[in-house]
């Protein structure tokens, strides 16, 4: 098994581009946020093939069975939650109704709501109780667009079908089941709350209600202006094809649009016309030329076109593309996205249009924390796996089916606790990786949707509000209230928890990613959301309207005029 891990060590300096004599030791000095994530386990001699995970770490309290017996009893409290937010299916930084009903839960057992968390209108922070520890909940509640999808159907079908004689759409859905993740962590809090006030437990307990996450935008920036700062640790979850116990890193991201603009023309007669699309089509095409030879395993880059013209037989004279550059750390993800601002800069001069390149937001890669990790795996497993019923896994067959996977229905046991592998390959970011940096952070992972569909697929949608998704929320509340109240009942345990955090963070000064200066994505509020919140619009430091990009270019010329024919 040695030989495997040292195999495996090669691997990782392969996967991160790293040849010759150096070292992974050498590579974590380089990057001190690979140190501190996929360096720190080595350094204190944790070793996947042989990692145990501890049991005894979570203890049974009067606590702990006040706010499991909550949950039981309130079930229908959480589920329901959980699917008001799946029918209003709003997108990121746009969940009014979503933010709403979440926080009026809250609100309805004894907590106070602060709205405009971080300068975003949908967000709030709710707080109960006072003095320390205090204990974040990570709430989200954001949908994804063209995800639309009937609840419980096992074939394509979406609920909202836009027509469009030349290009129908669908509408948004929770394809990455966010409706259950902010129920869930909701559900969480309050049950704390009440094994608080019924056995005299002292803490302070702050769900924040997170907007934009699928954007990956709403954390970064409250982040970056300290809105978690003071916190003892923080709590979070995510659906997921099954349920286990985390500690292991993600990717940083980071988000800009380049928008290119040109002339428009009749499409028939083309000569002198100047086309935005073909901006945002040459730096698609010249990008992809990176992948071979500047992109290492753990590297990612993918887009959208945004605005690619409305008609053939009209140029396109503004044409936006949307990139996410992912890597292994914000160092790593700075040099690949500087490689695709060139491919930008490189079609705007070939394309002969303009170029308005806008950074939207970065966030780092996750800091895992093993003490967390421990404690929420022994609760886990005290507890025991969400129980799926024959129907449930019918449908989860059904949908597996449709999308050419083995149909082996939902998983039916816990995925026991392992140490993260040394060969980080890249994969998914998460906003919340910012807030792990600031606190020590606990994380879950529940099944939700069958095993063999990805996120961010219409699948995840069909089983968000079904009994699959209610499952998915209870458990998820379970497990985070009773790592929770262990938190609150074992002083020591939480004080080991902050110092392997402090020791992973020695080396790594968190700075957030996102310039000084720059406007995060913003979407004006309805007014009677703004009335029932007391926000006013814009927030501070948010200019609005925001200005206009207008295509202003002249038209190409073809070449100097020939003199009439005689």
């Amino acid at each position: 098994m040695g030989s495997d891990y040292q195999m495996r060590r090669r691997r990782a300096l392969q996967a991160f581009g790293v040849t010759g004599a150096a070292t992974l030791a050498a590579m974590y000095t380089a990057d001190p946020v690979l140190g501190a994530t996929l360096g720190y386990d080595e350094k204190i001699g944790v070793d996947p093939a042989t990692y145990t995970a501890p049991t005894g770490v979570a203890q049974d309290s009067p606590g702990k069975t006040t706010a499991l017996n909550w949950l039981r009893d309130n079930a229908s409290a959480v589920t329901g939650l959980s699917d008001k937010v799946w029918s209003h299916a709003e997108l990121s930084l746009r969940e009014w109704n979503s933010a709403l009903d979440s926080a009026e839960l809250l609100r309805r057992n004894g907590f106070t709501i602060e709205w405009g968390a971080g300068g975003f209108p949908a967000a709030f922070v709710a707080t109960y109780g006072s003095g320390k520890p205090i204990l974040g909940f990570n709430a989200e509640y954001d949908a994804l667009p063209g995800l639309s999808q009937k609840t419980g159907v096992s074939t394509h079908d979406p609920l909202v079908y836009n027509y469009d004689a030349y290009g129908p759409t669908y509408g948004a859905g929770h394809g990455d089941a966010h409706n259950t993740l902010g129920a869930g962590s909701i559900g969480a809090a309050i049950a704390v709350s009440k094994a608080m006030k019924q056995n005299g437990l002292v803490a302070t307990l702050k769900v924040f209600g997170a907007s934009g996450e699928e954007q990956l935008v709403g954390k970064p920036y409250s982040a970056k202006a300290g809105l978690y700062e003071g916190l003892d640790g923080y709590l979070d979850w995510h659906p997921f094809t099954v349920t286990r116990a985390d500690w292991g890193t993600t990717s940083a991201l980071m988000s800009a649009t380049f928008t290119f603009l040109g002339a428009a023309g009749h499409g028939a007669t083309p000569l002198g016309n100047k086309s935005g699309l073909d901006g945002a089509l040459l730096m698609a095409t010249m990008s992809e030329f990176l992948r071979e030879k500047n992109v290492a395993a753990s590297g990612r880059f993918h887009y959208a076109i945004i605005n690619g013209g409305g008609a053939p037989n009209v140029t396109p004279d503004m044409c936006s593309i949307w990139f996410f550059v992912r890597e292994g750390s914000p160092a790593r993800a700075q040099v690949l996205y500087d490689k695709i601002v060139a491919c930008a800069n490189a079609a705007a001069q070939a394309s002969q249009t303009k170029l308005i390149h806008k950074f939207h937001s970065g966030t780092w890669n996750s800091l895992g924390n093993k003490v967390a990790a421990e404690v929420l795996n022994d609760n886990m497993a005290k507890i025991g796996p969400p129980q799926f019923t024959a129907a449930d896994h019918e449908l989860a067959k059904a949908l597996q089916r449709s999308l050419g996977k083995p149909e082996i229905g939902m998983p039916t046991e816990l995925v026991p606790l392992t140490a993260p592998d040394p060969m980080f390959l890249g994969g998914p970011s998460v906003d919340t990786a910012d807030v792990s940096w600031r606190t020590p952070k606990v994380t879950a992972l529940i099944a939700t949707f069958p095993p063999g569909l990805p996120n961010h697929n219409w699948g995840v949608t069909a089983t968000a509000a079904t009994n699959i998704g209610h499952q998915a929320a209870l458990s998820a509340a379970k497990y985070l209230a009773a790592t929770a109240v262990d938190l609150i009942t074992q002083p020591e345990l939480l004080r080991r928890m902050q110092q392997e955090f402090a020791e992973r963070t020695r080396d790594a000064n968190w700075k957030s990613m996102i310039p000084d200066g720059v406007q995060p994505p913003m979407y004006e509020p309805p007014a009677d959301f703004l009335a029932k919140t007391g926000q006013k619009f814009p927030p501070p430091g948010i200019t609005w309207p925001v200005p206009e990009v207008v295509a202003q270019e002249q038209l190409g010329t073809t070449g100097p005029a020939l003199p009439p024919q005689v």
